[in-house]
């Protein structure tokens, strides 16, 4: 008897590591084809992560403050908001990427009358956004399931065109390589209106950074480059000459009450741009034969 009461403490107490292990904060998991989505309540605010089938590290996605859903959490989701210094009045938006939906439902408080249009691969991210995290479509918000560079090839043939695009799609630990490409932006470069804004949501610090660059520069010429120390950056191209440092911070003092809401400073968050190139300029461009892959391997 005392022997089985001794074994039975033995694997309780064996038991117990991995009762501990066990995230408390996490509040829904899903499963769908491409990632596993993970919702946590963090406190004062709920997340979004992927986790890849291959069990790296989450990936934080998106976070809504649980006392206000409009302001945004995250300092690269602020900075994606200097594209509206570019092109201020959009009429029709187009964002690649969803997440938990905080910048297409920004767009659509400052925007009532814009259309609208979001791009997610991912049905089951569709889902979480909805449920979790207060993103609603609508009449002028219209979500597309399909992978991004389709939509936009599509869009190309139909003579669609945006004032503004936002560049926002990851698969967990980075933007899918078919579209970090020349011919991709290329084939964005060419659904902008005339004067109309890229914004795209990528990383400060990596071996693609040169690359990447160079890529963009291809594509767009000048571009705006803020960088972040949490690791982020936001490159905004135009279809013409970006406006230059001087010009955005005068524009500031018109456009920051629309944006103060949102938890957006534009005077601190301009700090983040880079006036001069900082990666090799002869660095090789990423084209659909020669792209991430090839970089990651060290071809």
């Amino acid at each position: 008897m005392i022997r089985a009461l001794l074994i039975a403490l033995l694997l309780s107490a064996l038991a117990l590591p991995a009762l501990a292990a066990k995230d408390p904060r996490v509040v829904y998991t899903k499963r769908s084809l491409y990632r596993n989505i993970i919702v946590s309540d963090e406190g004062d605010r709920l997340c979004m992560a992927f986790r890849l089938r291959t069990g790296q590290v989450n990936s934080l996605q998106s976070c809504m403050l649980k006392a206000d859903h409009d302001t945004l959490v995250f300092d690269y989701s602020k900075s994606v908001m200097v594209g509206l210094l570019s092109t201020p009045l959009p009429k029709r938006i187009l964002v690649l990427g969803l997440g938990g939906g905080s910048i297409p439902r920004v767009y659509a408080k400052l925007y009532p009358k814009a259309t609208i249009d979001v791009v997610e691969i991912d049905p089951a991210v569709v889902q979480v956004a909805a449920e979790w995290f207060d993103f609603k479509a609508s009449a002028n918000v219209k979500v597309h399931v399909k992978d991004g560079r389709q939509f936009v090839k599509q869009a190309g043939v139909f003579k669609q065109s945006w004032d503004l695009i936002v560049l926002d799609a990851f698969n967990g630990d980075y933007i899918p390589e078919h579209m970090m490409t020349r011919e991709f932006l290329e084939e964005c470069k060419a659904i902008l209106t005339p004067n109309g804004t890229l914004v795209a949501n990528t990383f400060s610090s990596s071996r693609l950074y040169a690359s990447e660059s160079a890529t963009y520069a291809a594509v767009f010429g000048r571009f705006i480059n803020l960088k972040h120390d949490d690791g982020n950056r936001i490159i905004i191209g135009r279809n013409g000459a970006p406006p230059a440092l001087a010009q955005l911070k005068a524009m500031v003092p018109s456009v920051q009450p629309r944006l103060a809401p949102f938890g957006v400073d534009y005077a601190e968050v301009l700090k983040s741009v880079r006036s001069a190139p900082d990666w090799d300029p002869k660095a090789r461009i990423l084209t659909d034969e020669w792209n991430p892959a090839n970089v990651m391997k060290g071809q």
